[in-house]
């Protein structure tokens, strides 16, 4: 019996880019690449290597390029340290998990570093796969919080709720993150939106201007705890973006979606040195007729297009660039009673 379980990127639409800060946002989870993991039962606990955690490469220029994409660490320490944080989470809650033992593997084609949540998508989908392996059920807003703590608390990867909460509620979701939730409960108030209120979207990305999240939330963060009011400012400028786009959302506004998107983007600009790579998809997808707002920490943009002809002259203006762009087919969302979604074969 082989269990499979899938995760799917995240591109964030509008709003603050994280949940530290107390703000909103609607981010959404879309097809095209995907995390997977297969599991089955054997003698002993084996995590079986994936590309990303090879350690032979043909020439010096390889590795280079190996850690450009990838970082330093493969998928090894996501792996390991979900099994360690899912089993913390059994012990807490007296869940009595029975002895068999698995071997695991993982493979995912979300382009890395990019700020599409490739890494959670990993952790996701390693947790529902312990989830339907072992029988545990976890409620969606308690598999965000647990795949959080994975990498704040086990790794040190500075993050927020953001990007763990879209994929497991795997849809299109407004997230409230106000103090008095968080201080509260320890989660936000999560509301899921139609896929089908959305207009036409896009991702573009290019590879090489990746940077991880670390580099724009160490900045922002800091700057934000110190009370820097324009930061402080830009917060509340951000929620009340997504207030907005929500309700523009439910009057069919695309207009005005088109401009908050952009706003969202300007503002992050003004904030602080977003790079001329990421300053160049932004000014090629708007002089396309676009909108455009970053998916997240930096490297892909996401916006609304027009059409199929809005979405031609999209790809002619990329493609000399060497940048790809992709119409986004969102993902359905999940209800508690498909926490850990798996195939068994």
């Amino acid at each position: 019996m082989i269990i499979r379980t899938l995760s799917y990127p995240r591109a964030g639409l509008i709003g603050n880019p994280s949940d530290g800060y107390y703000g909103k946002t609607i981010s959404a989870c879309f097809k095209g690449f995907q995390a997977s993991i297969e599991m089955w039962e054997s003698p002993s606990i084996e995590l079986v290597p994936s590309r990303r955690d090879h350690s032979v490469f043909e020439s010096i220029e390889k590795l280079h390029r190996d850690v450009k994409l990838h970082g330093y660490y493969g998928g090894f320490r996501l792996l390991k340290a979900t099994i360690k944080v899912f089993y913390d989470y059994c012990l807490r809650y007296g869940i009595e998990l029975d002895g068999r033992k698995f071997t695991l593997r993982y493979s995912s084609d979300i382009p890395s570093r990019v700020g599409l949540a490739g890494s959670s998508a990993i952790i996701t989908a390693c947790a529902r796969a312990l989830m339907a392996f072992y029988g545990v059920s976890i409620p969606r807003h308690l598999l965000a919080n647990l795949v959080l703590s994975v990498e704040n608390n086990e790794l040190g990867i500075p993050s927020g709720l953001q990007d763990r909460v879209a994929q497991a509620y795997q849809g299109v979701v407004f997230m409230d993150f106000d103090r008095k939730y968080l201080e509260s409960r320890g989660y936000g108030e999560y509301t899921l939106l139609a896929p089908d209120l959305l207009p036409p979207l896009y991702v573009a990305y290019r590879a090489e201007l990746s940077e991880g999240t670390e580099v724009f939330h160490n900045d922002i963060r800091a700057r934000w705890k110190a009370g820097e009011k324009e930061v402080v400012d830009a917060m509340a400028f951000w929620a009340d973006l997504a207030e907005q786009f929500r309700a523009g959302l439910l009057k069919g506004d695309v207009k005005l979606l088109h401009q908050l998107m952009d706003a969202n983007f300007d503002k992050r600009a003004s904030l602080y040195d977003v790079g001329e790579g990421n300053r160049e998809l932004v000014s090629t997808a708007r002089k396309a007729g676009a909108s455009a707002n970053f998916a997240g920490s930096g490297g892909a943009i996401v916006g609304i297009f027009d059409g199929d002809e809005g979405f031609a002259k999209l790809e002619s203006a990329f493609a000399p660039k060497g940048i790809r762009v992709l119409r986004l087919s969102l993902t359905e969302p999940l209800c508690d009673k498909q926490a850990f979604p798996a195939t068994v074969r």
